[in-house]
């Protein structure tokens, strides 16, 4: 029986392949618990429809990342932090730190597309990197910096 694929099967295939599989795989598993559909004439069509769709979406998402990467040139983003001793500082700055900053100058960021390897522990000047779409990523500098006390 060919199935239409509605989500990522790991022995099988990607959401949206046509597969075939076993008649009794298909009706006890697959087709039940939702993670495919039968590949009929009119349901071939509305995938295709839907991969259309999709495309097209992606591809405004993509032109709307390209037009935020020019956004993001030469930004920097300006963190105060208490210190102690030794310019230590009390805590770190953290992806979470970076988003205020950022929704602060006027920016939107989600902090999850915030890439840190770990957070920020001392005073300085940071590149740090912005996931926007999936390989469009800006580098903007962030400066950690002594708080007036």
């Amino acid at each position: 029986m060919k199935v239409i694929l509605r989500e990522d099967v790991d022995t099988l295939g990607k959401m949206g392949d046509i597969v075939r599989v076993a008649d009794g795989y298909a009706r006890n598993f697959l087709i039940p618990k939702g993670l495919a559909i039968e590949a009929s004439v009119k349901n071939v069509r509305v995938l295709e429809h839907e991969k259309k769709g999709v495309r097209q979406r992606a591809e405004k998402e993509r032109k709307k990342a390209e037009a935020l990467l020019e956004k993001f040139t030469n930004i920097t983003c300006t963190v105060s932090r208490r210190v102690g001793k030794q310019d230590k500082l009390f805590g770190a700055v953290t992806a979470r730190d970076i988003e205020n900053a950022l929704r602060e100058q006027g920016i939107e960021v989600d902090r999850k597309a915030i890439i840190l390897e770990e957070p920020l522990k001392s005073l300085g000047e940071f590149p740090v990197k912005i996931r926007l779409y999936p390989g469009i990523v800006a580098e903007i500098t962030v400066v950690v910096s002594r708080a007036e006390e």
